[in-house]
């Protein structure tokens, strides 16, 4: 499995497993027992997931050192604030059952996150957490967070694919040397991303899915991963993508397919906001 070096130089897998919306405790226990199975190292959650519990209980259940999974999880905005973040990382470590966490990330970047960021600096400082970061903040307040913080993020978790290739925001990533990491690699199925034909002919030069030649062209971007199912067999075909290579020419054709846009959520829209903030009243 290939690997990413952070800023801090810890090494990260490029791929990885996601729990999100795997609601169901039992079905989320036996698909992160599957995905580490078939050999993701990388297990993404997060506590608005609400499935930490199961994600503790698949990794004691499988056959898996604890020392070699990346282990992730994200605080909720709920949980902002220096005190309520720091109760919530505890709790966070009591149900993944283990005594560190590899990443941990803001999730959101609404309401108190500074107190929140502030938490995992104190707890990076101590070992507790081997790498701190964000998700979903846009350039301005990833810049903003960036440069009035001790620590600058590792990661920063965005909605990330073909169609939403984040070209621009990555300049500004680039620029504090912070790992892009893919939400919705395969955009949540959206846009007809399996059947697409660009995806669809090139898989068909390399006898590989629309989803694999997705998957693939994000890693060849340096692009951190993390695919989420609860079928084995689809996890397999997830993981099956560094057999092959794509050409430049392939590169180009997909950079296309890039809209500029959301296919989820638009962060920019004060809409958004409200609804985030709705979590916190």
């Amino acid at each position: 499995m290939a690997t990413m070096t952070l800023n801090n130089g810890v090494k990260m897998p490029q791929e990885g497993f996601g729990v999100f919306q795997i609601d169901d405790l039992a079905t989320c226990k036996l698909a992160v027992q599957d995905a580490l199975d078939v050999g993701y190292r990388l297990i993404d959650t997060a506590q608005g997931y609400f499935n930490e519990e199961a994600v503790g209980a698949g990794i004691a259940a499988s056959a898996v050192d604890r020392q070699d999974i990346f282990l992730t999880t994200k605080v909720w905005i709920s949980n902002y604030g220096y005190e309520k973040t720091t109760k919530s990382i505890e709790e966070s470590l009591k149900k993944l059952q283990t005594d560190y966490l590899d990443l941990v990330l803001i999730h959101q970047p609404f309401s108190d996150y500074y107190g929140a960021y502030q938490v995992l600096e104190d707890l990076y400082d101590e070992g507790k957490i081997r790498a701190i970061g964000v998700s979903n903040f846009l350039p301005d307040r990833f810049v903003d967070l960036a440069e009035f913080t001790r620590i600058t993020p590792a990661v920063n978790q965005l909605e990330t694919h073909v169609f939403f290739q984040q070209q621009e925001d990555r300049k500004y990533l680039d620029q504090y040397q912070t790992q892009i990491e893919s939400w919705g690699p395969l955009a949540q199925g959206k846009n007809g991303l399996f059947t697409q034909p660009v995806l669809t002919q090139i898989g068909a030069k390399h006898a590989k899915t629309a989803s694999q030649v997705a998957l693939r062209y994000l890693t060849q971007q340096g692009v951190i991963i993390i695919p989420k199912s609860v079928h084995k067999k689809r996890m397999q075909e997830n993981f099956d993508i560094w057999d092959f290579t794509l050409t430049n020419d392939e590169l180009v054709q997909i950079k296309q397919l890039d809209t500029h846009k959301s296919e989820v959520i638009d962060y920019r829209d004060p809409e958004s906001v409200r609804l985030f903030a709705n979590y916190v009243k």
